[in-house]
């Protein structure tokens, strides 16, 4: 609950904060950078055409390839969040644990990053201390290192303070392929936890509401988890984490790449009481809002069990669950039954709930 009611205005503000798009498709908008409709028709009109090869083409998580005998995971990512610190990390963690989630999406041990600033002129280098040591810790915890980077500084007012740009390279240890055209009908999808708890982190700092209680990011390394999945024997047909856009965005993404049938249960999808609440009060749809520790594996349904168990008994897992399954029909949807027990089709967004997440 909103502990201020002078705030009523700016709830009215943020339930519109995704809008329709204006009709000009000539100049770069906030949405195109949301993970939705807008996102897509860059990377279907603009990128696709320009960089098209299998790599790019898979559209996965990060590339895999073959260098000396040896399957390795490439990657890479920016994040321009504001604000720099909130309930649960900081932009520097978020660099780290971001493209390290995304090489783990390709199967792969998580072993080197890279790391490019942009720094805004007038920065307080106590900030920017703050972020190199939240980095160099959630490093540490991912078991990665940071071995080569990049600085640059631009005038003051055209950098928003601190801009991080991020590689990575993993190793393949296991005879895997993971992919979204792997996924098979008759596939359990898994989900690791509850959504929604990043972006409403970030909402809520940005905005400067205060609710009875915080709500932190579930912003965390999520490579643990999958090589014990793999350890144990699991066949993992396909995986993502659920960032941009959220779990809905991610198996829109998978069902139209593959074009299966993917359906999922409402009633499966764990949403935290505080999430669901702001969620509520503000008009954004959890199924839509961002996480950065969260991801989705499909696997033979004969695995989801034991893929539950392996994911519950470690943190950032305990809340695993079977939230979805893949259709016999080819059909490149994403269905939901409702918890009313309605079926609806769900569809990327147009515009952007929540800009500046990650």
């Amino acid at each position: 609950m909103v502990s201020d009611p002078s705030d009523d205005e700016k709830r009215k503000e943020l339930a519109f904060a995704c809008p329709i798009p204006p009709n000009d498709r000539s100049r770069i908008l906030l949405g195109h950078g949301g993970g939705g409709k807008l996102t897509q028709s860059l990377i279907d009109t603009i990128f696709t055409p320009a960089f098209a090869n299998p790599f790019l083409d898979a559209r996965h998580d990060g590339a895999v390839l073959e260098l000396g005998g040896h399957r390795v995971a490439f990657t890479t990512d920016s994040y321009v969040v504001q604000p720099l610190f909130f309930p649960g990390g900081d932009i520097g963690k978020l660099a780290v644990y971001g493209t390290v989630n995304d090489l783990a999406m390709c199967a792969a041990r998580p072993l080197f990053l890279s790391l490019g600033l942009v720094l805004e002129e007038g920065l307080p280098i106590e900030t920017l201390r703050k972020i190199t040591c939240s980095m160099q810790v959630a490093a540490a915890e991912a078991g990665v290192q940071i071995v080569t980077g990049d600085t640059k500084v631009v005038d003051k007012g055209k950098g928003d303070e601190v801009f991080i740009c991020t590689s990575g390279i993993g190793l393949l240890e296991h005879d895997v392929v993971v992919a979204p055209d792997r996924i098979a009908p008759g596939d359990a999808v898994v989900l690791s936890g509850d959504v929604g708890r990043h972006g409403m982190a970030i909402m809520a700092s940005r905005e400067g509401l205060e609710f009875e209680s915080v709500i932190e990011s579930d912003s965390r390394p999520l490579a643990g988890l999958v090589i014990d999945l793999l350890d144990a024997g699991v066949t993992i047909h396909c995986m993502r984490d659920l960032t941009r856009g959220g779990l809905a965005t991610a198996l829109i993404e998978i069902a139209t790449t593959a074009d299966r049938h993917i359906e999922i249960d409402e009633t499966k999808v764990a949403v935290c009481e505080g999430v669901r609440g702001v969620c509520e009060i503000l008009g954004f749809d959890p199924l839509y809002v961002a996480n950065e520790g969260r991801f989705i594996a499909f696997v033979p349904s004969s695995n989801a069990n034991r893929a539950v168990e392996i994911m519950r008994a470690r943190p950032g897992g305990d809340g695993a669950a079977v939230t979805v399954r893949v259709m016999e029909e080819d059909r490149g949807l994403v269905t939901m039954t409702t918890a009313i027990g309605g079926t609806v089709i769900l569809d990327m967004l147009s515009g952007d709930q929540l800009p500046r997440i990650c």
